[in-house]
């Protein structure tokens, strides 16, 4: 299985949560989408052990098995639906997970996130 990770589901790895490892194990792949890269850096740069989470990060990006995401014009497309399907649906979610979601769908990857809002897209496989 090729998984898309969220922000909270790296983080509940780092932490050593038993579903998440065992996830991440199971991976053939962990995509890591570029908002999220930015989401874990905004988020050490405000903590106490930013340099020991950066270090962590850099580990994690060297393995074979994980590849960070960035945007193309495929993903502003892919975007730009998400975007017009949750206007018309009046259920609006954070910028930052439309864009998650948008690469997701790209390139066909399960999502593997807690946040429920993520189910507002059910063209989006999410991973429990």
């Amino acid at each position: 299985m090729n998984i898309l990770i969220d922000t909270n589901r790296y983080r509940d790895f780092t932490e050593g949560d038993a579903h998440a490892v065992a996830q991440f194990r199971r991976a053939e792949s962990i995509a890591l989408p570029f908002i999220v890269l930015a989401e874990l850096r905004a988020g050490f740069a405000c903590g106490t052990k930013s340099l020991e989470n950066e270090s962590a990060l850099l580990r994690f990006l060297q393995k074979p098995r994980v590849r960070v995401l960035y945007a193309d014009e495929s993903t502003t497309r892919h975007y730009a639906n998400l975007f017009k399907q949750l206007r018309f649906q009046a259920t609006p979610i954070p910028t930052n997970d439309i864009w998650i979601a948008a690469l997701s769908i790209q390139h066909s990857l399960g999502l593997f996130t807690r946040d429920s809002h993520f189910s507002k897209l059910p063209q989006l496989l999410l991973i429990p």
